[in-house]
Protein backbone atom coordinates (compact mmCIF):
# COMPACT_ATOMS: atom_id res chain seq x y z
CA UNK A 1 0.00 0.00 0.00
CA UNK A 2 1.65 3.22 -1.13
CA UNK A 3 0.16 5.52 1.46
CA UNK A 4 1.04 7.80 4.34
CA UNK A 5 1.05 6.00 7.67
CA UNK A 6 0.83 8.85 10.20
CA UNK A 7 0.05 12.45 10.80
CA UNK A 8 3.65 13.06 11.74
CA UNK A 9 3.33 16.68 12.86
CA UNK A 10 1.05 19.70 12.72
CA UNK A 11 2.47 23.22 12.56
CA UNK A 12 0.67 26.49 13.18
CA UNK A 13 1.51 30.06 14.15
CA UNK A 14 0.06 32.30 16.86
CA UNK A 15 0.42 35.92 17.93
CA UNK A 16 2.36 35.23 21.16
CA UNK A 17 4.52 32.18 21.90
CA UNK A 18 4.49 32.78 25.67
CA UNK A 19 0.70 32.48 25.64
CA UNK A 20 0.99 29.24 23.68
CA UNK A 21 3.48 27.77 26.13
CA UNK A 22 1.25 28.62 29.09
CA UNK A 23 -1.79 27.05 27.42
CA UNK A 24 -0.21 23.78 26.24
CA UNK A 25 1.65 23.35 29.54
CA UNK A 26 -1.65 23.71 31.39
CA UNK A 27 -3.20 21.16 29.02
CA UNK A 28 -0.56 18.66 30.10
CA UNK A 29 1.87 18.63 27.18
CA UNK A 30 5.64 18.83 27.34
CA UNK A 31 6.04 22.20 25.60
CA UNK A 32 9.67 22.85 24.75
CA UNK A 33 11.14 26.07 23.40
CA UNK A 34 13.50 25.35 20.51
CA UNK A 35 14.99 27.71 17.97
CA UNK A 36 12.33 30.39 18.27
CA UNK A 37 9.41 27.94 18.19
CA UNK A 38 7.50 25.78 20.65
CA UNK A 39 7.64 22.01 20.11
CA UNK A 40 4.86 19.87 21.56
CA UNK A 41 5.65 16.47 23.06
CA UNK A 42 3.82 14.16 25.40
CA UNK A 43 5.71 13.24 28.57
CA UNK A 44 7.69 10.04 28.24
CA UNK A 45 7.32 9.83 24.45
CA UNK A 46 10.12 10.84 22.04
CA UNK A 47 7.89 11.96 19.16
CA UNK A 48 7.41 15.64 18.34
CA UNK A 49 3.67 15.90 17.64
CA UNK A 50 3.43 19.58 16.79
CA UNK A 51 5.24 22.90 16.51
CA UNK A 52 4.02 26.41 17.16
CA UNK A 53 5.64 29.57 15.81
CA UNK A 54 5.15 33.18 16.83
CA UNK A 55 3.92 35.44 14.04
CA UNK A 56 2.43 38.46 15.79
CA UNK A 57 -0.69 37.76 13.71
CA UNK A 58 -3.89 35.73 14.30
CA UNK A 59 -3.55 31.96 14.49
CA UNK A 60 -2.89 30.18 11.20
CA UNK A 61 -2.41 26.55 10.23
CA UNK A 62 0.95 26.59 8.44
CA UNK A 63 1.39 23.01 7.24
CA UNK A 64 1.06 19.31 8.04
CA UNK A 65 3.84 16.72 7.88
CA UNK A 66 2.63 13.29 6.76
CA UNK A 67 4.84 10.30 7.52
CA UNK A 68 5.67 7.47 5.10
CA UNK A 69 7.81 4.34 5.27
CA UNK A 70 11.17 4.63 3.44
CA UNK A 71 10.06 2.18 0.75
CA UNK A 72 6.93 4.25 0.04
CA UNK A 73 8.59 7.65 -0.32
CA UNK A 74 9.62 7.52 -3.99
CA UNK A 75 6.58 5.49 -5.15
CA UNK A 76 4.24 8.00 -3.50
CA UNK A 77 6.07 10.89 -5.10
CA UNK A 78 5.78 9.24 -8.53
CA UNK A 79 2.11 8.50 -7.89
CA UNK A 80 1.38 12.14 -7.06
CA UNK A 81 3.16 13.29 -10.21
CA UNK A 82 1.19 10.75 -12.27
CA UNK A 83 -2.18 12.01 -11.05
CA UNK A 84 -1.25 15.65 -11.60
CA UNK A 85 -0.45 16.81 -8.07
CA UNK A 86 2.15 19.53 -8.52
CA UNK A 87 5.20 19.76 -6.27
CA UNK A 88 5.76 23.07 -4.46
CA UNK A 89 8.69 24.72 -2.70
CA UNK A 90 9.24 23.88 0.97
CA UNK A 91 7.43 25.96 3.54
CA UNK A 92 9.67 28.76 4.92
CA UNK A 93 9.30 27.43 8.48
CA UNK A 94 10.43 23.90 7.66
CA UNK A 95 13.44 22.33 9.35
CA UNK A 96 13.49 18.86 7.74
CA UNK A 97 13.77 17.04 4.44
CA UNK A 98 10.85 15.85 2.35
CA UNK A 99 8.84 16.83 -0.69
CA UNK A 100 5.93 19.22 -0.72
CA UNK A 101 2.47 19.48 -2.30
CA UNK A 102 -0.73 21.39 -1.53
CA UNK A 103 -4.14 19.97 -0.75
CA UNK A 104 -7.24 21.34 -2.55
CA UNK A 105 -7.64 24.18 -0.02
CA UNK A 106 -4.02 25.22 -0.35
CA UNK A 107 -2.70 23.68 2.88
CA UNK A 108 1.00 22.80 2.39
CA UNK A 109 1.75 19.12 3.00
CA UNK A 110 5.23 17.81 3.70
CA UNK A 111 5.76 14.15 2.84
CA UNK A 112 8.57 12.88 5.03
CA UNK A 113 10.12 9.52 5.87
CA UNK A 114 9.33 8.99 9.53
CA UNK A 115 8.81 6.34 12.15
CA UNK A 116 5.13 5.35 12.37
CA UNK A 117 3.50 7.26 15.24
CA UNK A 118 -0.09 6.10 14.67
CA UNK A 119 -0.98 2.95 16.66
CA UNK A 120 -0.60 -0.57 15.31
CA UNK A 121 -3.12 -2.08 17.72
CA UNK A 122 -5.95 -1.17 20.00
CA UNK A 123 -4.34 -0.70 23.39
CA UNK A 124 -5.42 2.20 25.52
CA UNK A 125 -3.26 2.94 28.53
CA UNK A 126 -5.30 2.34 31.68
CA UNK A 127 -5.42 4.93 34.42
CA UNK A 128 -6.13 4.59 38.14
CA UNK A 129 -9.93 4.55 37.77
CA UNK A 130 -10.34 1.55 35.49
CA UNK A 131 -10.41 -1.07 38.28
CA UNK A 132 -13.63 -2.35 39.85
CA UNK A 133 -14.05 -1.65 43.52
CA UNK A 134 -14.68 -4.71 45.73
CA UNK A 135 -17.75 -4.60 47.94
CA UNK A 136 -17.09 -2.52 51.03
CA UNK A 137 -13.72 -1.19 49.85
CA UNK A 138 -13.44 2.44 48.78
CA UNK A 139 -11.05 2.89 45.87
CA UNK A 140 -11.94 6.55 45.30
CA UNK A 141 -9.30 9.25 45.30
CA UNK A 142 -9.42 12.83 46.54
CA UNK A 143 -8.41 15.99 44.74
CA UNK A 144 -5.28 16.64 46.77
CA UNK A 145 -3.92 13.22 45.75
CA UNK A 146 -4.42 13.69 42.01
CA UNK A 147 -1.50 14.00 39.63
CA UNK A 148 -1.70 16.35 36.61
CA UNK A 149 -3.43 14.94 33.53
CA UNK A 150 -0.81 14.35 30.88
CA UNK A 151 -1.93 13.04 27.47
CA UNK A 152 -0.23 9.94 26.10
CA UNK A 153 -0.14 10.75 22.37
CA UNK A 154 -1.81 12.62 19.52
CA UNK A 155 -4.70 10.73 17.96
CA UNK A 156 -5.92 13.06 15.17
CA UNK A 157 -6.52 16.53 13.83
CA UNK A 158 -9.73 17.95 12.37
CA UNK A 159 -9.33 20.56 9.64
CA UNK A 160 -11.74 23.02 8.14
CA UNK A 161 -12.13 22.87 4.38
CA UNK A 162 -14.30 24.54 1.76
CA UNK A 163 -15.46 21.32 0.08
CA UNK A 164 -15.53 18.09 2.12
CA UNK A 165 -16.05 15.67 -0.83
CA UNK A 166 -13.16 17.31 -2.69
CA UNK A 167 -10.82 16.99 0.30
CA UNK A 168 -11.96 13.41 0.86
CA UNK A 169 -11.26 12.54 -2.77
CA UNK A 170 -7.78 14.08 -2.59
CA UNK A 171 -6.62 12.41 0.61
CA UNK A 172 -7.96 9.02 -0.51
CA UNK A 173 -6.62 9.09 -4.07
CA UNK A 174 -3.43 11.04 -3.48
CA UNK A 175 -2.37 10.02 0.03
CA UNK A 176 -3.82 6.51 0.21
CA UNK A 177 -6.04 7.22 3.19
CA UNK A 178 -9.38 5.47 3.68
CA UNK A 179 -12.83 6.70 4.58
CA UNK A 180 -14.01 5.72 8.05
CA UNK A 181 -17.33 7.57 8.16
CA UNK A 182 -18.98 10.74 6.95
CA UNK A 183 -22.14 12.79 7.29
CA UNK A 184 -23.17 14.11 3.90
CA UNK A 185 -21.05 17.02 2.71
CA UNK A 186 -20.58 18.31 6.25
CA UNK A 187 -17.85 16.15 7.73
CA UNK A 188 -15.65 13.16 6.86
CA UNK A 189 -13.24 10.99 8.88
CA UNK A 190 -10.25 9.18 7.37
CA UNK A 191 -8.00 6.47 8.78
CA UNK A 192 -4.60 5.21 7.67
CA UNK A 193 -4.22 2.20 5.39
CA UNK A 194 -1.45 0.84 7.62
CA UNK A 195 -3.70 0.86 10.75
CA UNK A 196 -4.63 3.83 12.87
CA UNK A 197 -7.30 5.21 15.14
CA UNK A 198 -10.76 5.72 13.62
CA UNK A 199 -9.41 8.91 12.12
CA UNK A 200 -5.98 10.37 11.58
CA UNK A 201 -7.53 13.34 9.80
CA UNK A 202 -11.06 14.68 9.61
CA UNK A 203 -12.56 17.49 7.53
CA UNK A 204 -15.44 19.81 8.41
CA UNK A 205 -17.26 22.13 6.03
CA UNK A 206 -16.34 25.80 6.31
CA UNK A 207 -15.56 28.77 4.09
CA UNK A 208 -11.91 27.81 3.77
CA UNK A 209 -8.99 26.03 5.44
CA UNK A 210 -8.06 26.08 9.10
CA UNK A 211 -7.33 23.97 12.16
CA UNK A 212 -10.44 23.11 14.18
CA UNK A 213 -8.82 20.88 16.81
CA UNK A 214 -6.10 18.46 17.72
CA UNK A 215 -7.04 15.44 19.83
CA UNK A 216 -4.93 13.78 22.53
CA UNK A 217 -5.33 10.35 24.15
CA UNK A 218 -5.56 10.20 27.94
CA UNK A 219 -5.62 7.19 30.25
CA UNK A 220 -9.28 6.86 31.14
CA UNK A 221 -12.71 8.45 31.26
CA UNK A 222 -11.88 10.10 34.56
CA UNK A 223 -8.86 11.76 33.01
CA UNK A 224 -11.15 13.32 30.40
CA UNK A 225 -13.15 14.91 33.20
CA UNK A 226 -10.09 15.72 35.28
CA UNK A 227 -8.54 17.38 32.26
CA UNK A 228 -11.58 19.65 32.13
CA UNK A 229 -11.12 20.46 35.82
CA UNK A 230 -7.41 21.02 35.28
CA UNK A 231 -8.01 23.57 32.53
CA UNK A 232 -10.70 25.39 34.48
CA UNK A 233 -8.36 25.65 37.45
CA UNK A 234 -5.68 27.07 35.15
CA UNK A 235 -8.01 29.85 34.00
CA UNK A 236 -9.44 28.35 30.81
CA UNK A 237 -13.19 28.07 31.46
CA UNK A 238 -14.59 27.67 27.95
CA UNK A 239 -15.01 24.27 26.36
CA UNK A 240 -17.41 21.51 25.41
CA UNK A 241 -17.97 18.20 27.19
CA UNK A 242 -17.65 15.86 28.89
CA UNK A 243 -19.48 13.66 26.37
CA UNK A 244 -19.20 10.68 24.07
CA UNK A 245 -18.98 10.72 20.30
CA UNK A 246 -20.89 8.45 17.93
CA UNK A 247 -18.37 8.27 15.06
CA UNK A 248 -15.12 7.21 16.66
CA UNK A 249 -16.92 6.32 19.90
CA UNK A 250 -14.45 8.20 22.11
CA UNK A 251 -15.19 10.07 25.30
CA UNK A 252 -14.24 13.73 24.92
CA UNK A 253 -13.71 17.12 26.40
CA UNK A 254 -12.84 20.00 24.05
CA UNK A 255 -10.94 22.91 25.54
CA UNK A 256 -11.11 26.16 23.60
CA UNK A 257 -7.65 27.61 23.18
CA UNK A 258 -6.74 31.34 23.25
CA UNK A 259 -7.15 31.54 19.45
CA UNK A 260 -10.66 30.11 19.06
CA UNK A 261 -9.78 26.53 18.08
CA UNK A 262 -9.87 23.51 20.38
CA UNK A 263 -7.67 20.90 22.03
CA UNK A 264 -9.41 17.62 22.88
CA UNK A 265 -8.89 15.14 25.69
CA UNK A 266 -9.92 11.78 24.19
CA UNK A 267 -10.30 8.26 25.54
CA UNK A 268 -11.24 4.91 23.94
CA UNK A 269 -11.45 5.92 20.28
CA UNK A 270 -12.20 3.17 17.75
CA UNK A 271 -9.24 1.45 16.11
CA UNK A 272 -9.00 0.31 12.47
CA UNK A 273 -6.43 -2.43 11.90
CA UNK A 274 -4.52 -2.94 8.69
CA UNK A 275 -6.68 -5.96 7.83
CA UNK A 276 -9.96 -4.53 9.09
CA UNK A 277 -12.77 -4.15 6.59
CA UNK A 278 -14.19 -1.06 8.25
CA UNK A 279 -17.91 -0.52 7.47
CA UNK A 280 -17.69 3.09 6.30
CA UNK A 281 -21.08 4.76 5.98
CA UNK A 282 -22.79 8.07 5.37
CA UNK A 283 -24.63 8.92 8.60
CA UNK A 284 -27.47 11.40 9.16
CA UNK A 285 -26.41 14.46 11.20
CA UNK A 286 -28.30 13.36 14.31
CA UNK A 287 -26.30 10.11 14.36
CA UNK A 288 -22.90 11.55 13.54
CA UNK A 289 -21.91 13.97 16.28
CA UNK A 290 -22.33 12.89 19.88
CA UNK A 291 -24.24 10.29 21.84
CA UNK A 292 -24.50 12.33 25.02
CA UNK A 293 -23.06 15.53 26.44
CA UNK A 294 -23.92 19.16 27.08
CA UNK A 295 -25.31 21.56 24.49
CA UNK A 296 -22.79 22.35 21.76
CA UNK A 297 -21.35 25.91 21.99
CA UNK A 298 -22.61 28.22 19.26
CA UNK A 299 -19.09 28.95 18.02
CA UNK A 300 -17.88 25.33 18.06
CA UNK A 301 -17.52 25.10 14.27
CA UNK A 302 -16.57 28.72 13.64
CA UNK A 303 -13.46 29.13 11.52
CA UNK A 304 -11.54 32.01 13.05
CA UNK A 305 -8.68 31.59 10.58
CA UNK A 306 -10.63 32.51 7.47
CA UNK A 307 -12.21 35.36 9.39
CA UNK A 308 -8.78 36.71 10.34
CA UNK A 309 -6.81 35.95 7.18
CA UNK A 310 -9.49 36.15 4.49
CA UNK A 311 -8.59 32.72 3.12
CA UNK A 312 -12.15 31.62 2.37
Amino acid sequence: MTAIHSLDRFVFSVPDLKEAKAYFTAFGLDAREAGGRLDLYTFGHPHRWGSVFESGKPKKLEYLALGVYPEDYDPLRRHLEAIGVTAIDPHPLVDEQGFWVRDPDGIPLQIVVAEKSSPNEKGEVCGPFTMKNPIGIDIGINRRSMQPVRPVRLTHALLFCSDVPRSLDFYVKAMGMRLSDQSGDGIAFLHGAHSSDHHLLAFAKSDGPGLHHTSWVVRGVDEVGLGMEQMMAAGYPYGWGVGRHVLGSNYFYYQRDPWGSFTEYSYDIDFVGVDTDWPAADHPPEDSFYLWGPVVPEDFVHNHETEAHGRG
